[in-house]
């Protein structure tokens, strides 16, 4: 793609940057058929292709953005199935991230809008703050029916019964038998109080595998949630409590990894570097960003151990998009869920998002609706007795559709080796 920056746009580090990538577009229009806003909108704006056009056009002017480009660039999931697709290497990521961060800093929403981001980042990024929310939010339930939009969509995403408080306080747990690994643990914010057994699955079956985990002190949100809403410096600050955090441990006892189980957690962790480019704190940031690991990249390194009791169920597993586009981790928690001795089937068209996406089912409810139920289709007619997925938005995406229990990868490796039965599966045969 040819662009026309001028000398003194290029001096800027950032509009540098994304000159480099609008250059690597070819026009090829591969992304328009797995871009899962474009399979249900058909609006060409609402595909990459269409969105790097209003990105380039908005830059290259130097404009503050408007009401159109806004709209559709908003639109998109960042699930980063069309990176996976572009024949060009398109950094398709970094260019959305610089587009809502100038969205961001020169455009103005209307209020009800504001307002409901703003809440959004005040909330869910801290734990306690969203638990107390959860429970207001109950009283709310019987009112949803005639509340607006984005309101409705978050009690109707709100659980019927708040999750009692798991133990995710800064500690050491030993490992079982000899250390093989000392890993630190992200346990992340909304994922603690919508479901705390993810954490303790995931640290059980770190530690009956030899790993001593680490819930390292001052660690708290990775910074995603207020990232992609363009929210620059707030995911900055997020992250950078916990590179202090992590650093601290690499400088004393040592790290072998940071584990993540939550996978849209994983994909910005992984990308400290970028986010600090030119930042003092770049050099740690991308220590930090090279230790990181999604949970089941950590395991197959291990290798699973001779699986318990657990029953062979037939498990259709939803490949979350920030592990299988966002991280390219693919294979490993298939293999890892057949290894445990379940039946893994996969849905057609497993490289479409479920509408997730971390705020976007909150703030775009109508369109991940439709992506939902598209997805809760192609799983449903697997006839699985169970759905796994490494993406606690995800898990709670699904179950809002379906009547099939979704658990964490974890819960069930944790299971069939030698851990409690998921509680989502405590009342099925």
């Amino acid at each position: 793609m040819r662009t026309n920056f001028s000398e003194e746009q290029l001096a800027d580090p950032e509009t540098a940057e994304a000159n480099g990538i609008l250059r690597t577009c070819v026009h090829c229009g591969f992304c328009t058929a797995t871009c899962p806003t474009y399979q249900v909108l058909g609006d060409e704006l609402d595909s990459p292709r269409g969105r790097i056009y209003l990105i380039k056009d908005m830059l290259e002017a130097g404009r503050p953005a408007d009401e159109k480009t806004v709209k559709h660039i908003d639109r998109c999931l960042s699930c980063l199935s069309c990176m996976t697709t572009c024949p060009s290497g398109v950094d398709y990521m970094h260019l959305v991230d610089h587009a809502r961060v100038h969205i961001e800093r020169t455009y103005k929403r209307p209020w009800a809008e504001r307002r409901t981001r703003d809440l959004l980042a005040f909330l869910l990024p801290h734990p306690e703050r969203f638990r107390a929310a959860l429970r207001l939010a109950r009283l709310g339930r019987p009112f949803a029916g005639a509340l607006p939009g984005r309101l409705r969509a978050m009690l109707d995403l709100a659980p019927a019964e708040v999750p009692a408080k798991g133990d995710d306080g800064p500690r050491v747990i030993p490992a079982e038998g000899e250390r093989r690994m000392r890993v630190a643990l992200l346990t992340g914010c909304a994922q603690r109080v919508l479901d705390p057994g993810i954490n303790a699955a995931t640290i059980r079956l770190l530690t009956r595998h030899g790993v001593e985990v680490v819930i390292a002190e001052g660690m708290g949100c990775c910074g995603a949630l207020t990232h992609h809403m363009g929210r620059e410096e707030e995911a900055r600050a997020s992250a950078r409590e916990n590179i202090a955090a992590w650093t601290r441990e690499i400088a004393g006892e040592g790290l072998d990894a940071i584990v993540v189980n939550t996978s849209g957690c994983g994909t910005v962790v992984k990308d400290y570097g970028h986010l600090f480019a030119r930042e003092p704190e770049e050099a740690a940031a991308r220590v930090v960003a090279e230790r990181a690991k999604d949970l089941t990249e950590v395991m197959t390194t291990l290798g699973l151990r001779e699986p318990g009791g657990a029953p062979g169920l037939r498990v259709a597993y939803h490949a979350a998009c920030s592990l299988q586009h966002g991280q390219r981790v693919r294979e490993q928690p298939k293999a890892l869920l057949r290894a445990a001795g379940f039946e893994v089937v996969e849905p057609r068209d497993s490289h479409l998002c479920c509408g997730s996406a971390g705020t976007y089912n909150l703030i775009q409810p109508e369109i991940a609706g439709k992506l939902r139920d598209r997805k809760v289709e192609t799983l449903a007619e697997l006839g699985p007795q169970v759905i796994a997925a490494g993406n606690l938005g995800c898990m709670t995406q699904i179950a809002s559709g379906i009547d099939v229990p979704v658990v964490h990868t974890a819960e069930l490796l944790d299971w069939a080796t030698g851990g409690p039965k998921p509680r989502a599966l405590a009342d099925r045969a």
